[in-house]
């Protein structure tokens, strides 16, 4: 009879008894009394006041027997710690058995019980364990050692656990190794900023030779773990790959995608060119391929990271387009996703194949998957030019069906074929128009009331189409009402005679008639531009639009070079990083490709500051929702202050003018009229100064030409957070003036134009002397270097940290926000060396409770080098003395708003540290003049 004997028993007061049977002499008994007592637990029962009974079963060799008691104790010992500590003997003696299946149990039992009494009896049982002779008992100490550490981090690091787990790597038998680097691998999680998988040549050849002997599961930790690793040069990556390769013929579907995510980051470093290169590419095919005969959860699994790799390499499954056809008896969640392949895929060569398919998909009964194979019929004359002609009919032959829903994708996929080839296809708009009363879903009326709209001088009955739309206007949602303001302004622009009517309807219903406000706003704009300059109106409604580009629905580059490393793990189903998904304290690491080129290139991260740079205080780049409340509401939008006063049209309208006119600053609009960039900006000591600057002779010491210390440039807005532009960047000064060095990356996909910048009000009144000058557009992949030069005579407002500078960046696509740290040298100016009698006065004058004092350590500088280099950014030596074998040096500085610093620095000659005393009537500029100390001296 089997065991489930012990789980049908429904006797009452039974406990007793079981104590009776656990306390027996007989071995036989004494089994099936505690069979009995884990049924119970496994059932819900509380056995736990058998727990003394059952521990004295600890001691027997039966290996069942013990397998049993070491279950229950697993899960009792958290609820009796104390009772559990009876235990921690037995283990003790277990861990020195002959037997090392039971060394191992023992480790293994010490491992799940997570009670802290107890874990610091099991250090030098687990320390013997990991040097075991036997490799089953090494490789369940490495996992235990894991499991330790979850429970007290700081034991295992005290023990020396996680040096003898790197020592395990090195391990002669290939199922230890695999336990160490998964057990290294799970610390290292949950401690990103640990080094603890220090990877080097050495050991990862060691990986790689376990990685052929152990099981499949060692094979995938091992695989993860070379994911990590950042090959020296492109003859190390190869060599990889190729030692990689043949897991690609694994059965097991985890160890083929742990070994695709490996290929697929280190193909980043060969060059297309070698003969390799191609070699991979045909060799990472029929893996996927094979995947894709599995059952359907797997299939998907497969296909939504095949989705990322056919994004990201194309050409690695060009040849294979027929495994994506859908079958019939194919879950819907594969269909739709082999659809969304086939789109990626094709191409001009398989183009009559992929539309026969799609064609014949549009015929199913599934309207999910009809819907969206509608869509892909538009999405494939978008993207391969010469099947335009052949989608299009396809799309009439499928509209000519009446089935509804087919006709309202079809209409809503020609209005992007449009978009694309304008003035090709318009002759199927009478067939559209005809097919108007069937239409209910608002996307599919919004793209038919655009065609109306756009097409209106080709329509006879253009204004009574729109018109018999307008009937319903505040039944409509928000994407129809837009889209039919737009159409009949477009309408009015084109048939002025006809529909001034219609046209006046629309705008009061927009503007009087609605709650929303995206609505009115526009209404308004119409309004205004209808009203004011009819010219304007027609450029700016009429325009001529941008084409749109082949695929809309491809991931963001710097996001898909993200999910690559993630194959073969939740980020890839979901295609969205695991710090968009995962919550708790662990810390998620965010995981990029290799660079291309080989180890010639410094791989430092951008987001390490240089050296000497104020580290820790680098505020968000996104600032936090109160700051952009109070501070952006206050950005200046008007024209910089200093350029001659904006002209503003007539407005014949007589209500208040709705955009205040100041936009054209932002943009570089025609009336934007930028200060000389070169002009020195005028002494507003007066608004923030200490008033001293009249009292000194400032035509003594004017400073040198040389330019001041500048810091390498850092990234200030990343790809992620502005759609695709990433701004890098630092700030200068020469010879008097302020600029800001930018480098504009665009990792979009699409062509950037239009930049224009903006500072918000800040605490020295930066603000740009000429607009942003980018004289080509931006596109994808291109990086180009500007110079902005910058003035001080813009709004002024105290920020915190006072050196805080809030950004906007417009481009066609969007505006961004970003604040950086700007370094005060910068607005340290050339006439700031004070004259002796006039320091000495100064520096008595000021209160002593103004003075800071501040440790400047590990420079090497003597005086004299301290003082020219010093003297190079601004801050001037009006006298040395030597006081006791000090170097004492006294300098003077004085800000662009008129505030002046006084400063002593001591020198002991030989010692790296000096003291540096700063005196001013703005205490809250010292911090920040030290740091700028600091930068200067120390690079």
């Amino acid at each position: 009879m089997t065991d489930s004997k012990y789980f049908t028993t429904t006797k009452k007061g039974e406990i007793f008894e079981l104590k009776a049977e656990l306390n027996s002499d007989k071995k036989e008994k004494k089994k099936e009394a505690v069979k009995k007592v884990i049924a119970s637990m496994t059932v819900g029962k509380d056995v736990s006041a058998l727990f003394p009974d059952v521990v004295n079963c600890m001691q027997t060799d039966n290996l069942e027997l013990k397998k049993l008691v070491y279950l229950y104790l697993m899960n009792y010992a958290k609820s009796q710690p104390d009772m559990a500590i009876m235990a921690v003997n037995t283990f003790v003696k277990d861990c020195e058995d002959p037997n090392p299946l039971i060394r191992a149990l023992a480790v293994r039992t010490m491992g799940c019980i997570r009670v802290d009494k107890i874990t610091e009896y099991l250090c030098e049982p687990l320390r013997k364990c990991l040097k075991d002779e036997d490799p089953y008992v090494r490789k369940t100490a490495a996992v235990c050692v894991a499991k330790l550490h979850d429970i007290n981090a700081q034991l295992v690091e005290d023990q020396g656990f996680l040096d003898t787990l790197k020592d395990l790597i090195s391990d002669s038998n290939p199922m230890v190794v695999a336990n160490a680097v998964a057990a290294l691998s799970e610390i290292a999680e949950s401690h990103p900023s640990s080094n603890l998988l220090d990877l080097n040549p050495q050991s990862i050849n060691k990986l790689l030779t376990a990685l052929n002997e152990c099981t499949e599961w060692g094979q995938i930790f091992i695989l993860d773990c070379l994911a990590n690793y950042t090959p020296k040069d492109d003859r190390e990556a190869q060599s990889i790959c190729e030692r990689v390769t043949p897991r690609l013929s694994h059965a097991n579907s985890a160890v083929v995608l742990s070994a695709v995510k490996v290929l697929m980051k280190f193909m980043e470093m060969l060059s297309k060119d070698l003969d390799y290169y191609g070699t991979l590419l045909k060799k990472l095919a029929p893996p996927l391929v094979t995947l894709l005969s599995a059952e359907p959860e797997l299939q998907y699994v497969a296909l939504r990271n095949i989705n990322l790799i056919v994004q990201k390499r194309p050409e690695i499954l060009k040849h294979e387009m027929k495994v994506f056809f859908v079958k019939y008896n194919d879950p819907i969640y594969v269909k739709l996703e082999k659809l969304d392949i086939m789109i990626r895929l094709a191409s001009q060569a398989n183009i009559a194949q992929v539309l026969a398919e799609l064609k014949e998909y549009a015929t199913e009964v599934d309207v999910d998957f009809v819907r969206k194979a509608v869509r892909a019929i538009g999405r494939c004359a978008i993207k391969v030019e010469q099947s335009a002609e052949r989608c299009v009919s396809t799309l009439l032959d499928l509209i000519q069906t009446k089935v509804n829903y087919v006709v309202q994708e079809a209409i809503v996929v020609i209005k992007d074929i449009f978009r694309k080839y304008p003035n090709k296809y318009e002759s199927v708009i009478a067939t559209l128009c005809e097919n108007l009363d069937s239409l209910d879903e608002p996307e599919a009326r919004a793209a038919m009331i655009w065609i109306v709209g756009e097409y209106a001088e080709r329509i006879d009955n253009a204004d009574e189409l729109l018109e018999s739309f307008l009937e319903g206007f505040h039944d409509e949602s928000t994407q129809v009402q837009l889209q039919l303001l737009t159409a009949i302004v477009k309408l009015f622009l084109k048939k002025p005679t006809e529909t001034q009517e219609l046209v006046q309807q629309v705008l009061s219903l927009a503007t009087q008639d609605s709650d929303n406000p995206d609505l009115r706003d526009r209404g308004y704009i119409y309004w205004r531009l209808l009203s004011t300059d009819p010219v304007a109106a027609k450029e700016v409604v009429l325009a001529e639009k941008p084409l749109i580009s082949e695929e809309t629905d491809l991931i963001e580059p710097t996001l898909l070079d993200e999910l690559i490393c993630y194959i073969g793990t939740l980020a890839s189903v979901y295609h969205k990083p695991p710090s968009a998904f995962v919550e708790g304290g662990r810390g998620v690491v965010h995981k990029s490709l290799p660079p291309r080129t080989a180890s010639s290139e410094s791989t430092e991260s951008p987001e390490t500051a240089p050296a000497g740079a104020p580290s820790g205080e680098q505020p968000d780049v996104i600032p936090t929702q109160g700051d952009l409340l109070g501070d952006l509401l206050n950005l200046d939008l008007g024209p910089p202050v200093g350029g001659p006063p904006l002209t503003t049209s007539s407005v014949q309208m007589g209500a208040v003018d709705l955009l205040g006119g100041g936009l054209d600053s932002l943009i570089g609009g025609p009336n934007f009229v930028a200060p000389p960039a070169a002009t020195v900006p005028p002494n507003l000591g007066t608004s923030m100064g200490s008033g001293l600057s009249d009292l000194f002779d400032l035509t003594s010491g004017v400073g040198t030409l040389s330019g001041s210390y500048v810091a390498p440039k850092a990234v200030w807005l990343p790809a992620m957070k502005a759609k695709g532009l990433e701004i890098s960047g630092t700030f200068t000064r020469q010879v008097g003036s302020i600029s800001m060095d930018l480098q504009l990356t665009n990792k979009a996909l699409q062509v950037m134009t239009d930049f224009a910048i903006q500072f918000n009000r800040n605490s020295f009144g930066l603000a740009p002397a000429a607009p942003l000058q980018v004289h080509a557009p931006l596109s994808p992949n291109q990086t180009v270097e500007i110079s902005l030069p910058l003035n001080t005579v813009g709004s002024v407002m105290k920020m915190e940290p006072l050196n805080n500078l809030q950004v906007a960046v417009k481009n066609n696509i969007d505006v961004f926000y970003f604040s950086t740290l700007y370094p005060l040298h910068i607005l340290f100016v050339e006439d700031g060396k004070m004259d002796r009698q006039m320091f000495l006065a100064t520096w008595k004058d000021i209160p002593n409770e103004n003075e800071a004092q501040f440790q400047i350590r590990d420079c090497s500088l003597n005086a004299e080098a301290v003082s020219s280099r010093l003297q190079s950014s601004n801050i001037f030596t009006v006298a040395k003395r030597n006081v006791e074998g000090q170097d004492m040096l006294y300098q003077s500085l004085k800000l662009t708003n008129g505030i002046w610093v006084l400063a002593e620095l001591r020198i002991q000659p030989g010692n790296p540290s000096f003291t540096l005393s700063l005196k001013c009537r703005a205490p809250e500029v010292s911090q920040h003049v030290y740091q700028a100390y600091e930068t200067i001296l120390k690079n």
